[in-house]
């Protein structure tokens, strides 16, 4: 596990994945055959691992990334790094001939990306690319009400996603200097647009085309050891998607935004027969025969409480944590070889979209998405 002393490598995927699949006895794959994962930890400042492996209950740590790869014992090869150290971490794992899993963007540009797919499929190890949200109860909800045939032809869908990540003067930030520095590989484009790549595809319909203004609102922030630096990366998009069935789909993603809504990233279907609107857990759901008849009158206070129409989709279902839901099925891929799709390739489009939307700013126009 490359990277993990980073915030997401730390949390997500070594504490709330790993760690917890190893507390719960592994993942079962059959009455007498269970899945036990046995991590090595690998960065490059020593402390900061000994550190983590005190935390974690982890025995094995490394900075030697080629001692750890050379090692049979060793048979996938996790990468949580900044995206631009991932590919030269990817390229000696694969000949390593180690199966690979990844956080996303796999690389800094879709060639990148793509030469990093094929030298997967050329060796012939397994891959995947970390799609989290898709497995986020929320989104699952909206999955299940698709199912359902709840909303009839959907229209459209509206993604609110961010927060206020402060400039680190007087309160410090909460997350790193780098993702406001371009020639650091930073930017709300390149990080969020590789997310609502695979959840426009995978639950709605494939991008066909993308509009995407982006600006940097906060021109100066303060780094880790105090001091200030010239924001070079976008901390704001703006982007509009059209997808195929004629559903349109806007996300305004921003770290210089104030919340107020239900959560940090929510999400409104809107559908012939009805509309939902979703957070990172909770779903809330309206029927066309629920949905009230508001009149245009400024004069007079609103008659009608809007939140009061909707109904709580009840818990269903149980849902653990997304990272490590994805974990899991990733681990039953490498050892007993179960579909999982979300490979390298699905990777490549998350790339290829934040690439076109970066494109679509400088262009001022909208771009197609081409198949890959």
């Amino acid at each position: 596990m490359n990277g993990v002393t980073g915030r997401m490598g730390t949390n997500q995927h070594l504490m709330r994945s790993i760690v917890e699949i190893i507390k719960q006895g592994g993942v079962k794959i059959s009455p007498g055959e269970t899945i036990m994962p046995d991590p090595v930890l690998i960065g490059r400042d020593e402390n900061k691992l000994k550190k983590l492996c005190l935390m974690s209950g982890v025995k094995k740590m490394s900075t030697d990334l080629d001692q750890a790869l050379a090692d049979p014992h060793n048979v996938i090869y996790f990468d949580a790094q900044i995206t631009g150290r991932r590919a030269e971490g990817i390229r000696k794992a694969v000949k390593a001939g180690k199966h690979i899993y990844c956080e996303k963007p796999i690389g800094t540009d879709t060639k990148q990306a793509m030469e990093l797919y094929r030298l997967c499929k050329e060796h012939y190890v397994k891959n995947g690319v970390v799609q989290d949200k898709l497995w986020l109860p929320g989104i699952l909800k909206i999955k299940r009400l698709i199912q359902q045939g709840f909303f009839g032809r959907i229209l459209s869908v509206r993604g609110e996603f961010g927060y206020w990540v402060f400039e680190g003067d007087s309160i410090p930030a909460q997350r790193p200097s780098w993702n406001y520095r371009k020639e650091d590989d930073g930017g709300i484009i390149t990080d969020m647009l590789c997310h609502w790549r695979y959840l426009l595809d995978n639950v709605f319909g494939k991008v066909k085309a993308v509009s995407c203004l982006g600006a940097t609102h906060i021109p100066e922030r303060v780094d880790e050891e105090g001091k200030r630096y010239k924001s070079t990366a976008d901390d704001s998009a703006y982007a509009t998607f059209e997808l195929e069935g004629g559903i349109i789909a806007q996300f305004n993603s921003s770290w210089t935004v104030r919340v107020r809504r239900d959560d940090l990233l929510t999400l409104q279907v809107d559908g012939t027969n009805g509309s939902a609107v979703a957070g990172l857990r909770e779903c809330y759901i309206q029927h066309y025969g629920n949905t009230p008849k508001p009149v245009w009158n400024p004069d007079i206070p609103q008659p009608i409480n809007f939140f009061e129409g909707w109904a709580k989709v009840p818990e269903q279902e149980n849902y653990d944590n997304a990272f490590k839901v994805q974990w899991e099925l990733f681990l039953k891929h490498v050892v007993k070889g179960d579909s999982f799709p979300w490979d390298m390739r699905e990777g490549v489009k998350g790339v290829q979209l934040a690439e076109k939307g970066l494109e679509s700013w400088s262009k001022k126009c909208w771009v197609d998405i081409p198949e890959l």
